[in-house]
């Protein structure tokens, strides 16, 4: 057993910053288990993922699918109906060889969507589970995003994605608040982290019960990890297309999960984010109600599509075995 070992687990919406915390988390004295996931030219500084835990999240949620942001209130459950005994036990298998450190760090943004097979296989071996959640406004995360993953898409695609992922923002952030509620967490702003990242973390440190490697007196590696220049996507509900209603509700969200930052057990503010959880569901029943036939039409076009794929194959097919026979 590593009753010694703190794993500290770093999630939150994707761009939100979570590489950047768990890169200035290694420079304080963390260990990341290795391999790690290359740096690219959408994170050149690198993500501070072990390349293990990004495959496995890949192969459990990809099937199902679960996105690595999601906006369905039926992702989470969906989720935790993929974990198998077989999953549990690989990732003990994994896990169990890790813990040769006294405080590990785990960074990848699916984690939270099976935070519960995280905390039952690590409590299992002895370790003690604590969460980073990295909080960026969702105005941020969602341009931060378009501008990694859509710059040559169609201006009406990038809208729907857009809507899409202050949604899924908006979802995220009720499952990651439910899910980490039973331990010590930490909430870090972005904007946070990179005006003074020695604030930011020596709470965070604090709230889990973490030590950091020697002196955070500059200079420091993490000074020239972390800059103000990396907060480039600064814009406003101003700069999206999204409904109203949409954005009025993940503003709401936002200003509940910024009390989380200096208070991570806030009552009011959990409670708080547990109606806006239930307004966001019936706002996505009606929304899914709304778009059904667009939905319905959708799916008879991919269904289409395949099938004539599949009747090209066949004609293929056919040719080729009548060749041979002909020779």
């Amino acid at each position: 057993m590593s009753s010694n070992v703190k794993l500290v687990i770093v999630t939150g919406s994707g761009r939100s910053g979570t590489s950047s915390v768990a890169g200035t988390l290694k420079r304080l004295g963390l260990h990341v288990p290795q391999p790690e996931v290359e740096a690219d030219e959408a994170n050149p500084r690198g993500y501070y993922e072990p390349l293990w835990v990004t495959e496995f999240h890949k192969e459990l949620l990809n099937p199902i699918p679960v996105r690595t942001i999601d906006s369905r209130p039926s992702a989470t459950d969906l989720a935790a109906e993929a974990v198998t005994p077989e999953v549990e036990a690989r990732l003990r298998e994994w896990l169990e060889g890790q813990l040769d450190h006294p405080q590990v760090v785990i960074k990848d943004p699916r984690e939270f969507w099976v935070h519960d097979l995280w905390l039952r296989v690590a409590t299992g071996l002895g370790a003690e589970v604590t969460t980073l959640t990295m909080l960026r406004h969702p105005t941020e995360v969602v341009r931060s995003r378009d501008t990694a993953y859509l710059t040559e898409q169609t201006p009406a695609f990038r809208r729907q994605r857009e809507t899409t992922n202050v949604a899924a923002w908006v979802n995220a952030a009720f499952a990651t608040e439910r899910a980490t509620r039973g331990h010590r967490r930490a909430f870090v702003l972005y904007a946070d982290l990179v005006a003074d990242w020695r604030a930011a973390m020596t709470r965070a440190g604090e709230q889990l019960a973490i030590a950091y490697d020697g002196d955070l007196a500059a200079p420091h590696p993490v000074d020239d990890f972390v800059d103000q220049r990396l907060n480039r996507s600064q814009v406003t509900w101003d700069d999206l297309e999204v409904a109203p209603r949409l954005r009025d509700l993940a503003e709401r969200s936002w200003s509940a999960m910024n009390t989380l930052v200096t208070s991570p057990h806030d009552e009011a503010a959990a409670a708080a984010l547990g109606v806006l959880r239930a307004e966001y569901a019936e706002m996505y029943e009606f929304a899914a109600a709304l778009a059904l036939d667009e939905t319905t039409a959708q799916v008879g076009r991919v269904r289409r599509n395949l099938n004539r794929k599949l009747a090209n194959r066949d004609q293929r097919i056919a040719r080729l075995e009548e060749r041979l026979r002909g020779r």
